[in-house]
């Protein structure tokens, strides 16, 4: 998912970029590093494939793992949640099956093509759910009071954070005392056979899967890019990168222990290639 990383909603044309990103800044796909606005540029131009290529990637397996994440969030009838970096919404349309009747999920992202997307799927979604709101946010800086929240979650965005630590520290800062702080990330195994096909699907059908879906991108809207701009074929070269450079699981729970959360735990799913971390704000904590 798309991660707010500082840039603000005034940076620029929501979804556009006044010129070729390549010229501008310095972002290196292959490295798994962007800059801020590269980040949400690169978000706003794959959303018409993200949720296709979500699929791909995962067998499809992702909805699953966010019924596992919602589940670790632990909220209930009533309760407002919030969903930092939510994309096309899914986690956030998970939680909202789990707050009815009478509760709240606010989508928070920095990518409005991605929202767009969020927001049509809420239009027709579950009638035993409530609709959640899908808002313009940063990460970095969310815009809503402390302890506001019974739970905040993040599904494959945290890793996109500039500031790692100040994204997991503003999540804690807008959760209740008691409540929950869930990250659900894609990690890298590491004992065989597995390591060896997940190097292999991630260094190589990925990416390859991100030069079909951009050529069939291009065919379709017949949209010229300016030299230098993220494309959906650097995109899905930059994803697998940017989780190699990711925290592993277990410095992962030491940041959110940095951020102020306790009780954390993480569990491994698909054999480890995914991890869902959870924490909870202490009583008594003030923000």
């Amino acid at each position: 998912m798309p991660a707010q990383q500082g840039a603000g909603p005034d940076s620029g044309p929501r979804g556009a970029v006044e010129q070729p990103l390549g010229e501008r800044l310095a972002g290196d796909p292959r490295a798994g590093r962007l800059e801020a606005v590269q980040v949400r540029a690169m978000f706003d131009r794959i959303a018409g494939v993200y949720d296709l290529m979500n699929t791909a990637m995962t067998a499809g397996l992702h909805h699953r793992w966010r019924a596992r994440a919602a589940d670790l969030a632990r909220v209930g009838p009533g309760d407002r949640v919030l969903d930092v970096a939510t994309g096309t919404g899914d986690l956030a349309l998970e939680l909202s099956r789990r707050v009815a009747p009478g509760g709240e999920v606010i989508g928070s992202d920095f990518a409005e093509a991605m929202l767009a997307r969020a927001r049509r799927k809420a239009a027709i979604g579950d009638r035993q759910s409530v609709r959640p709101q899908f808002e313009w946010g940063d990460a970095l800086e969310l815009s809503y009071s402390d302890a506001s929240f019974a739970a905040a979650t993040v599904g494959f965005g945290a890793r996109n954070f500039s500031d790692l630590a100040r994204g997991l520290s503003e999540m804690r800062r807008v959760v209740r005392p008691g409540g929950r702080v869930v990250v659900l990330e894609i990690t890298t195994p590491t004992r065989l056979p597995l390591s060896l096909f997940y190097r292999v699907w991630f260094d190589r059908i990925v990416p390859a899967l991100g030069l079909i879906a951009g050529a069939l991108s291009s065919l379709s809207s017949r949209v010229r890019r300016g030299s230098g701009e993220t494309t959906i074929a650097d995109a899905y070269t930059y994803l697998p990168n940017s989780v190699k450079r990711f925290p592993a699981p277990e410095a992962l729970a030491r940041e959110m222990e940095s951020a102020g959360l306790r009780e954390i735990r993480y569990v491994l799913l698909a054999g480890g290639i995914v991890a869902i971390h959870s924490g909870t704000v202490p009583r008594g904590d003030t923000g």
